[in-house]
């Protein structure tokens, strides 16, 4: 997006395409894996182990329980609120302020993606 007019950037936001979306649901990986993939980020995907970083729900750690690209949400295992009746429901949190500590690594496109960023680091 180029335009610095905050009802565009919105705009866009709210009508952006599923495959700009999903490179939007991203979280910072943890130190060691920084090192170790040769990346500081990667996409979020189902099952992942992640710790959120700020928020009421700051210092708790859990798996990725479902990525909601709609509402460009994650869900986590474990972290639920209780509404007025009583009811628990899962919170949606902000991947921006999580932070990603054990990958799931079945996946074979996110196996290339990070064999690729870790020989692009061992060249330089």
């Amino acid at each position: 997006m180029v335009s610095v007019r905050p009802g565009k950037q919105r705009k866009a936001l709210f009508q952006a395409p599923l495959h700009v979306r999903q490179k939007l649901i991203a979280a910072h990986l943890a130190k060691p894996l920084i090192k170790q993939f040769g990346r500081r980020s990667l996409a979020i995907h189902k099952g992942d182990e992640i710790k959120v970083m700020r928020g009421k729900y700051k210092g708790m750690t859990g798996k990725i329980s479902r990525v909601d690209l709609k509402r460009l949400a994650v869900y986590v295992e474990g972290i639920k609120r209780k509404k007025v009746a009583g009811q628990e429901v899962a919170v949606a949190l902000k991947p921006s302020k999580l932070m990603i500590t054990n990958p799931v690594l079945d996946d074979k496109w996110r196996k290339a993606i990070i064999e690729r960023s870790m020989k692009r680091g061992a060249k330089q």
